[in-house]
Formats: structure tokens, sequence, C-alpha cells
């Protein structure tokens, strides 16, 4: 395999999984099941379904376009207010102002994926989720957006300095990043290894956008919000986001989906896996062996991160010796593993921030496994629709409160007393006055604070 690869040559259709991708103008084109994958923005768009990820990143951008329309507007009013005072206006007005400008500024930068059409009203968006994990949405990791690109030197170069020591001696050649965010260690360990391709890999369309375009040289300007900003000119800072130098030849952006991988078996010799097994749904001993099927003979695998498990079975959640042992299960040698601290997100603008202790190893691949089963995100009763629903045992639980849920929610008429509702549960035999009164009581107090969150 040559030392200079094109980024063709390490693809693979995501639908079909061996096929190789011919690449044109605009697109990529699978030989065998005739699938296209478009460019969006430059980059290869290479889910598995690529029409139906890119519509639901669409619509995921029309509502955080529609957020910022509501939140501006809400600030806007409440600066209007006369029992204010005039450093609370100043703040809700330059608030407001911010946002409107950041959605502007966010307008530009991602219309690639903006609607064609004018789009759905936020009500339908928040009832109607997409199939995008509901915790991964287009601005989840926005904060990390201005620590890669902005005041975040202390924690990016621990996070060279725990790979560089994950790789030992190992020289990268053909190097992947997997769930590499907005990509600032994928671009320090190319422009600071000897990788004649390094391929940047995600999911998320606004978080590659945005480092193609500032690797390339480009500067981007962007708000930052702080959870906790330490002063009234720190509630919306607008931050400068560049890269020291433009990356140098061989550093390539691909959106997809890890567990539809369009990467061709055995194309790296490096893959790299910063904070990405705590927020895969997939069993870690399933994702060892994707990773294995990645590596070429020898390539070496180095991860850091945390070892909160993305799955509910608890067997399935492991602790770090458990996590040794599967990986040398999966066809790698015995991992080198420490534990080390970093850093985290402790922007100059905020009060919030923190250290975070994470789990690194490295390892060598030694030997092939078996693929692991194709992922399902969903069974098929949910995909194919003609099968009966089951009756789980968490649907019926959830069954139950929301019937008692949405009784006691048709009750609050604008008449009733908390004690006239609980009332009618006695008289419907349902509870006790005293159990009624306090389980709507407590239900309402949540509901109550709910509401008093931003």
């Amino acid at each position: 395999m040559s030392e200079l690869l094109p980024i063709d040559s390490v693809l693979a259709c995501p639908r079909c999984s061996r096929s190789p991708l011919d690449a044109a103008v605009d697109a990529y084109h699978c030989r065998d099941c005739r699938a296209t994958f478009p460019l969006v923005a430059g980059i290869p768009w290479l889910f598995a379904e690529p029409a139906a990820s890119l519509n639901e990143w669409r619509s995921r951008f029309d509502l955080t376009l529609k957020t910022l329309e509501r939140e501006q507007q809400q600030l806007s009013a409440a600066a209007r207010a006369s029992d204010i005072s005039d450093l609370t206006r100043r703040r809700l007005s330059t608030l407001a102002d911010a946002k409107q400008d950041h959605a502007a500024r966010l307008q530009e930068l991602l219309e690639p994926v903006s609607l064609p059409t004018p789009g759905t009203a936020q009500d339908i968006h928040l009832a109607f989720r997409t199939r995008l994990p509901a915790d991964q949405g287009l601005m989840t990791y926005a904060y990390n957006v201005f620590r890669d690109w902005s005041w975040g030197h202390e924690e990016n170069e621990r996070s060279f300095e725990i790979v560089r020591e994950g790789l030992q001696q190992h020289s990268p050649r053909r190097m992947l990043v997997l769930g590499a965010g907005s990509g600032r260690l994928a671009y320090d360990l190319h422009m600071r290894t000897s990788s004649a391709l390094t391929a940047v890999f995600d999911f998320n369309p606004f978080l590659l956008i945005l480092a193609r375009r500032v690797t390339r040289g480009d500067t981007i300007e962007l708000y930052e919000f702080p959870l906790a900003p330490k002063g009234i000119d720190q509630v919306a800072v607008l931050q400068k986001l560049r890269a020291a130098d433009p990356a140098r030849e061989g550093l390539h952006f691909l959106l997809g989906d890890v567990l539809h991988s369009p990467l061709a078996a055995g194309s790296f010799d490096t893959v790299v896996t910063p904070w990405l097994v705590d927020i895969l749904p997939e069993r870690f001993d399933h994702l060892c062996r994707r990773i294995n099927a990645l590596l070429s003979p020898g390539g070496r695998w180095v991860n850091f991160g945390s070892l909160q498990f993305h799955v509910a079975d608890p067997s399935l959640q492991f602790t770090t010796e458990e996590c040794v042992d599967k990986i040398a299960a999966a066809g790698f040698a015995a991992p080198e593993s420490f534990d080390t601290t970093l850093p985290y997100l402790c922007s100059p603008a905020s009060r919030h921030g923190r250290r975070e202790n994470v789990f690194c190893w490295s390892t060598i691949k030694r030997e092939d496994v078996a693929a692991p089963p194709v992922h399902e995100a969903y069974p098929a009763w949910i995909v194919h629709g003609d099968q009966p629903v089951p009756l789980l045992d968490a649907f019926r639980q959830l069954a139950d409160s929301t019937r008692v849920r949405a009784y006691y929610l048709s009750l609050i008429d604008g008449r009733r007393s908390l004690r006239d509702m609980a009332r009618v549960f006695v008289d419907q035999n349902l509870m006790s006055l005293e159990e009624a009164e306090a389980a709507i009581r407590a239900s309402l107090m949540k509901m109550y604070d709910s509401s008093r969150r931003p």
C-alpha cells in the first residue's frame, strides 16, 4: 500500500460495507449498490442513508435557528421591562443582540445544511425527534469549538501529550481520529507527527465544517455564551477561531457514523479515539472488534476519555480491568494503560470548568478477529412497522404513569385547587386524599421548577 494515499483509497460503502467508492466531482458512488454520497461543504457525506441523515441534520439546524430566534425575542422583551436596573437591561440587550448576530453567523457557516424550504415549527421538532441520539445534537459540543480554536491551549496540549505518550515509538503514516469533534487534536497530530494521511472522522457537520475551514486558514467568528460568565462583559464573547497555520497536505475530513463505517478494512496503521467510548450506544467488546477491523497488522490503537458507558445493561458497564480484558480478547496485545488528569473546558470567560480524570490505553493489533454484528439502532418492529410492538416492562410502566399524569393535567383548568384535584382522585378510587395531594404536589413542583429554567 502506498505511503501517500488519496482519501478515496481508504473508503468503502457504508451501506454494503465492503464495496469501494468511486469519486466524482461532487459525490462518491458505490460500485455495487449504486448509492450516491454527496459532498457537503467539501466533506464526503458518508452516512449509510445519506439523504435521510442530511434531512435530519437540516431539521436540527432549523431547530437551532428557531431556538436562537425565540431566545432573542424573549431577551429583547425582558430588556424592555420598566422594573429592571440599567445593568440588567444592558446584559439582556447584549445577549439579545449577540443571539441574533450568532444566528446569522451560523447561517453563513452552515449554509450547506440549511433547509431548502421554510422549516418546521419548533413544537413539531420537539414532538418528533430525529433518529440521531437526542443527547448528540448539532450544538451539543459548541464549547469544544472555542476550546479547540480559541483559548484551550493547556487542554489541547495535554491531550496531544497523552496520545504522543500512547504512540510511544510508533510513527503513524495512515492515521484515523474517530470522534474527532472540532478537529484540534487531529490537526495537532497531523502537524506534529509524520502521518501522510490523517482522516478526521465525526458525525456532526457543524464541528467538521468549521474545522475544515479553520485548518485551511480561515478565521471564523462565533459567540461564546459562557455557562457562568465572570462579569457582564463576558455574557456573550465574540471569539476568533483559527489555526496557527494552515494544515499541510493529507488532512481529510469525513462525515459518517462509526457504527456503519465508510472505511475500508485494514486501511490505517493508527487509530485514535478521544472521548469516544462513553458516547457510543454499542457494546464495548463490539467496538473493540470494529477498531481491530480498521487497523492493518501491527497497527496501534490509542484511546483516552471517561468510561461512562452509553448502555443500560449493567453487565456491559465495564470497569477498567474488564476493558483491558475485552481489548485483549478482540485481537489486541495486552494494552498498556494509565490514568491521568487534564483540564476540561476551562474558559477564561467563565467560572465553570473542571479537571477530568481520564483512562488511557495503547495497544497493538496482533491478529484479525470476527467482525461484530451489523449495528441496528432500532429493532425490526420499529424500523419496518409490520410486526407487533412488544409490551415491554418499561412501556407498561410508562403507559400507566402517563395515563395518571394525563388525567391530572386534564384537571388543570385555572379554577381547581391542588386539593380539588386530589378529591377527584379520591372520588375515582385512585388514591387516598393524602396520597393524591402528595403525588400531585410533587409533580406540580417539578413542572413549575422546569418552567423557570432557561
